[in-house]
């Protein structure tokens, strides 16, 4: 941002009808994003205000929505692509996977672990540079090199590692975890992972027999 120029920003706010409880949840991850500091492959905090006590975070704007949006709507079969629209390469597919590798190499940099990596949670800037965003869940682990989750609530087991899922335990190793569905995620063109799988017992027992995702028809053997 620089004074006397216009920048399209993004603004993340609560309802109007917000908890308390979402309130400490925003703030935290506005102080995490301000730990984290800035990096090409991450949604970058551009500043907070208030308006009759509730906080607004104003952050990065990225124009092309999420990368699971972005990799549907530019695949080869796509229904929502138009004539003029770029069909996705493996180029393309092996680009969006290293920027966001070195997004996530820079927050574990940071000691800080996402806990909810996935194609949504990317979003899509301008020349399509990938950045990570979505903070809501992420844990800085300064003082530790794990997080152990003490709370109940819904999570995306389908994108989670093992030890997270059955010992609530979170390191940098469980974002790698994530990060191979992401890329699985990548090179379907924005495929739901275990797509056969639909409830949470059915998951929980395919993860403890040790099933691992299918090599994606458009993935070569030398990148699966």
């Amino acid at each position: 941002l620089s004074p006397g120029t216009s920048t399209t920003v993004a603004v993340k706010m609560l309802k109007e009808d917000h908890s308390d409880a979402e309130v400490i949840d925003l703030v935290s991850e506005m102080e995490l994003m301000k730990m984290i500091g800035k990096h090409i492959n991450i949604i970058n905090l551009l500043g907070v205000c208030t308006q009759d006590g509730s906080p607004y975070v104003i952050v990065e704007y990225a124009k092309h929505n999420n990368l699971l949006h972005f990799l549907r709507k530019h695949a080869p079969s796509s229904l929502y692509r138009n004539q003029n629209q770029h069909v996705l390469c493996e180029k393309d597919l092996i680009s969006f996977s290293l920027q966001v590798a070195k997004g996530m190499q820079y927050l574990h940099s940071k000691k800080c672990i996402h806990r909810d990596l996935a194609a949504r949670n990317v979003l899509v800037s301008d020349n399509r540079v990938m950045k990570i965003a979505d903070f809501g869940l992420a844990r800085d682990v300064r003082s530790r090199d794990y997080y152990r989750k003490k709370t109940t609530g819904k999570l995306p087991i389908k994108w989670m590692a093992p030890e997270a899922v059955f010992n609530s335990l979170y390191t940098y190793a469980s974002d790698v975890w994530s990060y191979g569905v992401l890329l699985w995620e990548i090179m379907t063109f924005g495929e739901s992972p275990y797509p056969s799988i639909c409830d949470r017992g059915t998951m929980l027992s395919f993860m403890r027999s040790v099933h691992r995702l299918e090599k994606p028809s458009h993935c070569s053997d030398d990148i699966y």
